[in-house]
């Protein structure tokens, strides 16, 4: 809660993109989770996101998504930035879960636009405009991401939200379109946060007025991608883009198959959580899909972040 009434002062950098880890048998692992946020932490990441695409919500029931953020929330404490993700396609839903991140103490809200219903961007404005409302000492971060809502805001939209409701704050944008984020930018103005959820656009938008990162890849390499955003604010431009090009192969990984299958595999395997398991619908890594994984992991192997002092004992 910290960092709640300064949004835009605090919510910059790399921030991890956590998914949730499972026990095998698919309960929800809190000492995995606990553990998890330690070693970003430690390793660099500058606040720390759960909920979002990578941390599988959808297949999750809104108490154990609630208790998460608990959980979370309590690890964290007053160290970095914890935005929670609490949206999800019904409005009492994403109410409820934003009411246990106030309540928990989370420093912002991050809200994914309803999926599979495709609202007009009027309706979508109405649905931002009614939580932000609801919440009005909450900030509020749009989650943009149309490759998995079958819905795209508009940048009118956006910087309507943004000039009509002060705790509206900021929009992670995960979309591929960089004439989209330039005018995403130019309606809303400089205030407005603006963060890339596609990795390898997010040092690019750097150069446009981003402020960080909100990325899958600090999932197995959070050194590397807070090495790259303090890199690029610091001026030294070659070394930023020397970690950008050299993260490829494990950007590639994270989408072998289904993200993200492939980063809890390997996180697994380095002994950080306790099991690969994903839920329903989503499987672990094929045969196919482990080789190109180890395949992958080798070739980026400067970057991945070892979690030496960070394994779960077994």
């Amino acid at each position: 809660m910290k960092f709640r009434s300064d949004p835009q002062q605090h919510l910059k950098g790399s921030l991890a993109a956590m998914f949730t880890p499972f026990t095998d048998s698919g309960d929800v692992d809190h000492t995995s989770l606990r553990n998890m946020v330690e070693w970003q932490i430690a390793s660099g990441s500058a606040g720390i996101t759960i909920g979002g695409s990578t941390g599988e919500p959808s297949a999750q029931s809104v108490e154990e998504r609630a208790a998460a953020i608990k959980v979370a929330a309590e690890a964290i404490g007053d160290r970095v930035p914890f935005m929670a993700g609490t949206g999800t396609a019904k409005l009492g839903e994403t109410l409820e879960l934003t009411q246990a991140a106030v309540d928990a103490g989370a420093d912002a809200s991050m809200i994914i636009t309803p999926y599979y219903s495709r609202p007009t961007q009027e309706a979508l404005y109405q649905w931002y405009a009614t939580i932000a409302r609801e919440f009005p000492d909450m900030p509020f971060v749009i989650y943009n991401v149309p490759s998995r809502t079958a819905v795209d805001m508009a940048p009118e939209t956006v910087a309507r939200l943004f000039h009509d409701f002060e705790n509206i704050v900021g929009i992670k944008e995960t979309t591929k379109d960089f004439e989209h984020f330039s005018r995403v930018m130019h309606l809303s103005g400089k205030e407005l946060l603006v963060w890339s959820g596609i990795e390898l656009l997010c040092l690019p938008l750097m150069a446009i007025g981003g402020v960080g990162f909100i990325s899958a890849l600090a999932n197995i390499a959070p050194r590397a991608s807070a090495d790259m955003y303090n890199a690029w604010m610091a001026g030294d431009f070659e070394t930023a883009r020397e970690i950008h090009y050299g993260v490829h192969p494990l950007v590639d990984l994270l989408f072998v198959e289904t993200n993200p299958a492939p980063g809890k595999w390997l996180m697994a395997q380095a002994g950080l959580i306790a099991s690969d398991h994903v839920r329903p619908p989503l499987i672990t890594p094929t045969d196919a899909g482990l080789a190109k994984i180890r395949e992958l992991s080798y070739a980026g192997r400067k970057y991945l972040t070892p979690v030496d002092g960070f394994r779960l004992s077994t």
